[in-house]
């Protein structure tokens, strides 16, 4: 597959390919009408044949327009505090507490949680709504702020177009030096638990900890988080290089995962109830329709997806009570992220039976 970019003309792997996604999976809509007709776009995972980098070739940066129905706080949950917890424990050992930038701080939580905890730290995120005046709504640039001692990007970097493009510009907004610490979701995971439903449009880019290897000449630190599905990357801004693919290194992608669409998870009952309104519930719900194996019940712990409607099926969210109620025991809830399963146990009585579909 060849792909013409400017004069450049680039080599691509095809790997994996949706129509009519949602733009958008987590942006919550006010009827179902709105949701089934919700902007959509293409999916044309590729591996690139220089860089070695995986991504969307079919991504429109012009579709992405983020505004207050979009919702994708997980802080809700203890165990992804837990997480959280973690992740600041990183940047306090590698990075220390003084000077830092939170680029694309979203609703401000983690940026909150480390000026709880001491840290000297500013956010930049033009979609910001809150009221803390270390939240500037504007993008990180040149200029800005007096060159901080450190950057954090935290599952950002999977939304950028171009993103070692975008890392050289913040290395130059930071005068050339200072540490970073990056998060993003592990494509080796996706592809090692086959994982369909963690493919969507907004996540141009996939990354593996050997791409951010090949894109850092000098990593301080690296490894997964949240039970694997994360990548954490502590690496130093000065030593950033284009990335040159490795031979020895490319991408494993199952070449069967759309054939798991149908069989994966074992949903043999019409009706079936999802716990998860996020990401992964969004994706798992639209193609187990398409494959006539549609969802019936959809629950979420966070009151702003509560009483809305998903993108791309139009399915309500309910909160556990509502949710549950309508549900006879032993019925099955498939949880969309098995990390929680044991949280979501306790929170319904373990009246249910619990299929998490990475685990399945």
């Amino acid at each position: 597959m060849l792909c013409g970019r400017g004069k450049e003309l680039i080599m691509l792997s095809l790997l994996y390919q949706q129509d009519d996604f949602p733009v958008f999976q987590n942006r919550m809509y006010d009827s179902r009408e709105e949701a089934i007709a919700c902007p959509k776009g293409n999916i044309r995972i590729v591996e690139d044949l220089k860089s070695g980098l995986i991504f969307n070739n079919a991504f429109s940066p012009a579709a992405m327009v983020y505004d207050g129905n979009y919702q994708n706080e997980q802080a809700l949950s203890p165990l992804f505090q837990k997480h959280l917890e973690s992740v600041v424990s990183k940047i306090e050992q590698h990075i220390g507490h003084d000077r830092l930038v939170e680029v694309g701080c979203g609703k401000g939580y983690f940026l909150e949680m480390l000026l709880a905890k001491g840290f000297d730290v500013v956010g930049f995120d033009p979609t910001y709504e809150g009221l803390n005046p270390r939240v500037k709504r504007e993008y990180f640039g040149p200029g800005v702020i007096e060159k901080a001692n450190g950057l954090i990007l935290r599952h950002v970097l999977e939304h950028i177009q171009n993103p070692v493009d975008f890392l050289g510009q913040l290395k130059e907004a930071n005068g050339e030096n200072g540490k970073i610490y990056l998060e993003v979701p592990c494509l080796d995971w996706i592809c090692e638990h086959k994982a369909w439903w963690d493919i969507f449009y907004e996540h141009v880019n996939f990354f593996r900890l050997s791409d951010f290897d090949r894109i850092f000449g000098d990593v301080v630190e690296s490894g997964r988080l949240f039970g694997g599905q994360y990548l954490y990357v502590i690496a130093e801004l000065s030593s950033l290089r284009i990335p040159v693919i490795d031979e020895n290194d490319r991408v494993a992608f199952p070449p069967d995962i759309t054939g798991y669409i149908k069989e994966h998870g074992q949903m043999n009952q019409s009706g079936a109830a999802i716990w998860g309104g996020a990401s992964k519930g969004v994706i798992f719900a639209l193609l187990k329709a398409r494959a006539g194996q549609p969802v019936s019940t959809v629950i979420d712990i966070n009151p702003a997806k509560q009483g809305r409607f998903l993108a791309g099926t139009g399915l309500q969210v309910k909160s556990p009570e509502e949710g549950l109620a309508g549900l006879p025991n032993r019925s099955t809830i498939y949880v969309m992220n098995s990390n929680y399963l044991e949280e979501i146990k306790q929170m319904s009585g373990n009246r249910f039976t619990y299929i998490g579909i990475d685990h399945a």
